[in-house]
């Protein structure tokens, strides 16, 4: 995977295969609808189900298949434990808990997990479903931003060239904290990383793309990026191998992105012949 993403983002067959995949995408939108179809109706609680259901229409048995092993219906478990990290971030100001939990009242508020996940102390390992993929995302947000860490100070975020790491949406769209957003930009210490770690962490957020804006993990200045470097570090303070922060990364991303990550299974497997599981 890594070999892969390099391929595409440094090369010029990156332009080549980004034509090349849209215009195959065009030869099977009947799927491509499908796939829509799917993410929408999930994603505004739905009834669509990602479990192969009985349908005259072989396109949406199809899709549902795919759904079922790319957003599994029981949500996927990711290595690492949160503990207290979200009582960390209330109590830091990184997260104004009244500001965080008023966003979800309209849509029927936090459950009890998710409530404590953000004040908890004793969480164990987090897990991602299509239901909760949108509070963790605004979870890890938090913690990417927060958390003290070489490539917000150093990288991208901080090069001039850009007018200062707080002009952008990852930092300057983050309006739910105590205080000024840029008064805990890389200012709290809540995961220490050893020399290693940080060097796996730098290493793999340079391999890792988004499709919202198609720039590097190592450069966050969106919330997904900003979420996905928080995702990172936790992973890596945990000693999780750089294979499987790959691996973990690619299932957190597909349940942020559903849609295009659905549409990239389709892809590899009725042009490719290959399983998502092999991708």
């Amino acid at each position: 995977m890594k070999t892969f993403i390099k391929k595409i983002k440094i090369t010029e067959t990156g332009v080549l295969f980004a034509i090349a995949f849209f215009g195959l995408a065009l030869f099977f939108s009947s799927n491509i609808s499908a796939i829509k179809n799917f993410v929408v109706q999930k994603s505004f609680g739905g009834k669509a189900s990602s479990q192969p259901t009985q349908s005259s229409n072989p396109d949406k048995e199809n899709i549902d298949l795919l759904a079922a092993e790319v957003l599994p219906n029981g949500g996927v478990e990711l290595p690492v434990i949160w503990g207290g990290l979200g009582k960390q971030l209330v109590d830091t100001g990184v997260i104004d808990s009244k500001k965080f939990q008023e966003i979800y009242v309209k849509r029927g508020g936090l459950t009890e997990a998710e409530k404590n996940i953000l004040s908890g102390e004793n969480n164990g390992n987090l897990k991602i479903t299509i239901d909760n993929s949108g509070f963790l995302l605004n979870l890890l947000w938090a913690l990417g931003l927060g958390n003290k860490n070489e490539i917000l100070e150093k990288g991208e975020m901080a090069d001039q060239r850009y007018g200062g790491a707080g002009r952008f949406a990852s930092t300057g769209g983050w309006t739910i904290s105590t205080g000024k957003v840029m008064d805990h930009y890389s200012k709290h210490k809540f995961i220490s990383l050893t020399d290693k770690q940080q060097a796996v962490v730098d290493e793999v957020s340079k391999n890792i793309f988004r499709p919202c804006c198609g720039n590097s993990t190592h450069f966050p200045d969106c919330n997904h990026g900003m979420a996905m470097l928080g995702l990172l570090e936790l992973i890596a303070s945990q000693n999780i191998s750089e294979q499987d922060m790959y691996k973990y990364a690619l299932t957190v991303n597909s349940f942020w992105f559903p849609d295009t990550y659905l549409t990239i299974a389709t892809y590899f497997k009725q042009i490719e012949k290959i399983e998502w599981n092999k991708v």
